[in-house]
C-alpha cells in the first residue's frame, strides 16, 4: 500500500531543499564578492586593515551572512537526507553529515574574522603592538581563515560526491545532475588539498574547479523546486 504521508514528506524536503540551495546564494555572493573579495587585498597587510577598519559595518555585515549560509546548510542536509531517504538511507546520512560537518567547520571559522574585528578594533590592551604588527596579524589570521575554509570545503567535496551518486542512481532525478555533481567531487577535492599541500595554490585554479560544484547545485535546486515536488509518489 502507498505510504501517502511519506510522499507528501519528500515533496515537501523537495521543496524546502530546493528552496533553501537557492536562498543561500544571496548571502553567500554577497559576503564573498561584495564584502570580503572587495575589503581583503592578498598580501597588503596595511590596505586590508585600512579597508576593514573603513567598512567595519561591512565586514560585519559579511560574517552575518556567512552564519546564515551555514544556517540554510543544516536545513538543506535535512532535507536532502529525507528526499533521498528511497534511494539508500545509509547513504543519505552519510552526505547529510558531511554537509553538517563542512557547515561546522566553516561556520566555527567565522571566530577568526571576529578576532581580526577585536585587533582593529583600538582597545587600549592593544597599544603594546604597532600599527604594522597589528596590521600583520590580521592578514596572518584571515590567511588562517582561508585555509579553515579550505578544511572545510573538503569535507563539502564528499557531500557533493556522495550526493551525486545518489543523484545519479535515484532513478528520479535527471542523471546529468548527478553526473556534475560527482565532477564538482573531484573539483572540490582538488582546490582544498591543493590549496593545504602547495604553498602556492594559484587562486585561478579555486574559481575553475569549483564552476561544476555552483552549476550542479544550482540545477539540482531548480529541478527540486519545481520537478521534485511532483514526482510520483513513493515508499520511503
Amino acid at each position: 500500500m502507498i505510504n501517502r504521508i511519506a510522499d507528501i514528506s519528500l515533496r515537501k524536503a523537495a521543496r524546502v531543499a530546493g528552496f533553501g540551495l537557492l536562498i543561500m546564494l544571496i548571502p553567500a555572493v554577497f559576503a564573498n564578492y561584495f564584502v570580503f573579495s572587495s575589503l581583503i587585498v592578498p598580501g597588503d597587510a596595511a590596505t586590508t586593515a585600512s579597508n576593514i577598519i573603513a567598512s567595519e559595518g561591512l565586514f560585519r555585515a559579511g560574517i552575518v551572512s556567512w552564519l546564515i549560509v551555514f544556517t540554510l546548510d543544516v536545513v538543506v542536509a535535512w532535507a536532502l537526507y529525507v528526499f533521498l531517504k528511497p534511494v539508500n538511507k545509509s547513504l543519505s546520512l552519510l552526505t547529510a553529515w558531511f554537509r553538517l560537518m563542512y557547515a561546522a567547520i566553516f561556520g566555527t571559522t567565522q571566530l577568526i574574522l571576529i578576532i581580526v574585528l577585536v585587533l582593529l578594533s583600538g582597545a587600549a590592551y592593544l597599544t603594546v603592538f604597532e600599527p604594522n604588527q597589528l596590521h600583520a596579524l590580521v592578514l596572518l589570521f584571515l590567511n588562517g581563515y582561508d585555509y579553515g575554509a579550505s578544511i572545510g570545503f573538503f569535507f563539502f567535496s564528499f557531500h557533493l560526491g556522495i550526493l551525486g551518486y545518489l543523484v545519479y542512481k535515484s532513478g528520479y532525478i535527471p542523471r546529468i545532475l548527478g553526473v556534475l555533481l560527482i565532477v564538482a567531487f573531484f573539483g572540490y577535492l582538488i582546490e582544498s588539498a591543493g590549496t593545504i599541500l602547495l604553498p602556492n595554490y594559484p587562486d585561478v585554479l579555486t574559481t575553475v574547479l569549483t564552476v561544476p560544484g555552483f552549476i550542479g547545485e544550482v540545477a539540482l535546486a531548480f529541478w527540486l523546486l519545481f520537478k521534485g515536488a511532483k514526482i510520483p509518489e513513493m515508499k520511503s
